[in-house]
């Protein structure tokens, strides 16, 4: 059994590579695909412990410790639940890849708890030129499909937020109403879980009235997901699937449906 201060040492190695971006960016360590030298499984068994408002992941019955040296704990039973699964899951080497919800939980806790504010400006930064307000001038069949999967959002937000925004045809900015983007800015969440889950579906999908309506239970996951790949997709119709392309959608959609979970265990 390793001592305290050996397995706290061993936690910050573990994920020190992955968590050294800019503190005015607490969400990009979410986003890498950083690989640091593999540590091997140290414990055996991982698990959810009360303390007061919050559930620890221990292991061993000894509490998980983020990079920061912050307790690993969520305000959620369930949410903690699933992280520890995650640690649970690691066979003989812990992989932080293969650890999405450890590493998201991690940059809220260490980052987007104390700075909320640059989180919040990012997602306002971006419903100020969303992927959604800019449509195909062709062909067709893609200006449909966007239509389609984007127009409900986009009138989610006109009938449910008072955010009436402008679309584009083209790839020529055009800025969008200021009321527009104050009437959406509202709904940002300012609970820093979800917070931080909104500004990575944010980043993954290009979009932050997508993230919003994620968060809002407005759409699914799944059509988030869609929504935000219809131009590729579409591509990939015309031209066939690029292999490399998919494994990296497959590694952005395990870090989206972390994101999804944070945004569904915390109410």
């Amino acid at each position: 059994m390793l001592g305290v201060a050996v397995r706290d040492e061993f936690m910050r190695d573990i994920f020190d590579d992955i968590f050294k971006s800019n503190p005015l960016d607490p969400m990009e360590a979410a986003r890498r695909n950083v690989r640091p030298t593999l540590r091997k499984r140290f414990y055996e068994t991982a698990g959810v412990a009360q303390n007061g408002d919050l559930y620890e992941v221990t292991l061993d019955g000894k509490p998980v410790r983020t990079p920061s040296r912050r307790p690993l704990a969520t305000p959620s039973k369930e949410l903690s639940q699933a992280i520890a699964d995650e640690w649970q899951a690691q066979t003989d080497v812990i992989d932080p890849a293969n650890m999405p919800l450890t590493r998201l939980a991690n940059s809220i806790i260490d980052g987007v708890a104390d700075m909320p504010d640059p989180v919040r400006n990012e997602i306002v930064k971006y419903l100020g030129s969303d992927l959604l307000f800019y449509r195909a001038d062709g062909p067709e069949g893609l200006i449909e499909r966007q239509a389609e999967v984007w127009d409900p959002v986009v009138n989610w937000a006109a009938h449910e937020l008072g955010a009436r925004f402008i679309m584009v045809e083209g790839v020529v900015f055009a800025a969008q109403p200021d009321e527009a983007i104050a009437a959406a800015s509202r709904a940002i969440p300012t609970d820093i879980w979800k917070l931080g889950a909104t500004h990575s579906v944010m980043t993954l999908t290009g979009s932050a009235l997508l993230a919003l309506a994620l968060a809002h239970d407005a759409v699914s996951q799944e059509e988030a997901w869609k929504a935000a790949h219809v131009d590729e997709d579409w591509q990939m119709d015309q031209w066939g699937q690029d292999t490399l392309a998919m494994q990296r959608r497959e590694h952005r959609l395990a870090e989206m449906q972390a994101a999804a979970a944070i945004l569904k265990f915390i109410r």
